[in-house]
């Protein structure tokens, strides 16, 4: 039997469907997504932690779910909001459903209401906080008085909250690897220190397939244990929540710009490295979520459709001397890249990584990985000249 939903917004407004996930209720963010696939990486993406969900494709849960699919060990998204749910699910590769997976992930979804009207009048007010409240005899006012006091995401510090609790090796490669690329053989992988503040498995994947072996760091981590590790180079994850108070990861930058180390940040990270420089960031109305983002690279002139997950931007105006704009969104003109002028940091807003979306910026990981090899050159011709200049004797 269908058990009754409703999705209550803070300006009262009343969503009726159906319940088909977890029983119970929840509240947080209402944002909605306009990818046509990836249901379950974003649900189990971290930087969606205490966001509800609202899929703009009419028709989720076609494919089922695999634990290949998995972003994380687990769902983070705070709710799901979603059009339509498919009695049957056909994929080869499924092993439950969507509903299955919802309910073993205790996660609150409703199904069978208006996506387009909630995603206009989102796109109107602004991201709103909301509540999904299930059960037979469902309260509507106490609905819209659970989604009024959720605090809102300005201000929450949720980095530290998804971050893995210790540290970890990755060694693993994307599941479907390109046959025509060459293998890097072990003894010339790369070290990369990654801080979790909600990292995607597949940006591990994509460093690996790069020739990288990855010791992942809680996101409370401090600069002088990451450094005592011996990176070739640091990595900032993306996260869930505002970057502003997450003081200890944006005090750790500082001391790693002070280093000849590269730097690659992707969202939440990109933030901290606007943070860390001196720039300010601001909360976006409704943000950037979805996997058909036009993005142009200032230098080139080039655009990319991306994969964008964000609430929050770096304000351009505030960029200091010596970072310069790299990448700008063509939906709204918010700024989404910067590179520092004399040292090898960079950032990127969006997510090359894609799962889900695009692949048409991966190449900003060869371009890291460029980096660490060009510092490691340096080092290596530093050695021979001082090799050279020793007499002879003391050789």
């Amino acid at each position: 039997m269908s058990v009754p939903a409703v999705l209550a917004l803070a300006d009262g407004t009343i969503f009726r469907g159906q319940s088909i996930g977890a029983k119970g209720n929840t509240t947080g963010e209402v944002v909605f997504n306009t990818a046509l696939t990836g249901y379950q990486e974003i649900l189990t993406d971290p930087s969606y932690a205490r966001q509800i969900v609202t899929l703009t494709c009419p028709h989720i849960g076609n494919t089922g779910t695999t634990p290949e699919d998995l972003e994380s060990s687990q769902i983070y998204a705070a709710g799901l909001v979603i059009r339509d749910l498919p009695r049957l699910a056909s994929n080869w590769r499924a092993n439950e459903s969507l509903p299955e997976f919802l309910e073993r992930g205790r996660l609150v979804a409703i199904a069978d209401i208006d996506t387009r009207r909630l995603t206009r009048l989102l796109r109107e007010k602004g991201a709103q906080a909301g509540c999904i409240m299930t059960g037979e005899q469902v309260d509507e006012s106490a609905a819209v008085k659970a989604a009024r006091k959720f605090p809102g995401l300005k201000g929450m510090d949720l980095a530290k909250a998804v971050s893995t609790k210790r540290r970890f090796q990755w060694n693993e490669a994307s599941l479907w690897t390109d046959s025509a690329r060459a293998p890097i053989r072990a003894q010339q992988r790369l070290h990369v220190v990654a801080y979790d503040f909600g990292i995607k498995r597949n940006i591990l994947r994509l460093l690996a397939d790069g020739g990288c072996r990855m010791t992942v760091v809680p996101a409370q981590t401090s600069a002088e244990e990451a450094l005592s590790l011996g990176p070739d180079g640091l990595f900032l994850s993306n996260g869930p929540g505002d970057p502003e108070p997450c003081e200890y990861a944006i005090s750790a930058t500082r001391k790693f710009l002070e280093t000849d180390l590269p730097v690659f940040g992707i969202c939440l990270g990109h933030q901290i490295l606007g943070l860390a420089a001196g720039a300010r960031t601001v909360k976006m109305k409704f943000g950037h979520h979805g996997a058909n983002h036009p993005v142009q690279d200032l230098q080139s002139g080039r655009v990319f459709i991306t994969s964008q997950n964000h609430g929050f931007a770096v304000d351009e105006a505030t960029l200091p001397a010596g970072v310069k704009p790299t990448h700008r969104s063509l939906f709204d003109g918010s700024l989404q890249g910067l590179a520092f002028e004399d040292r090898p940091v960079f950032g990127f807003q969006g997510h090359p990584e894609a799962s889900p979306g695009p692949h048409d910026l991966r190449p900003l990981f060869e371009r890291f990985n460029h980096l660490m090899l060009r510092r490691l050159q340096a080092q290596l011709r530093l050695a021979e000249e001082n090799m050279r200049r020793q007499p002879a004797a003391a050789r």
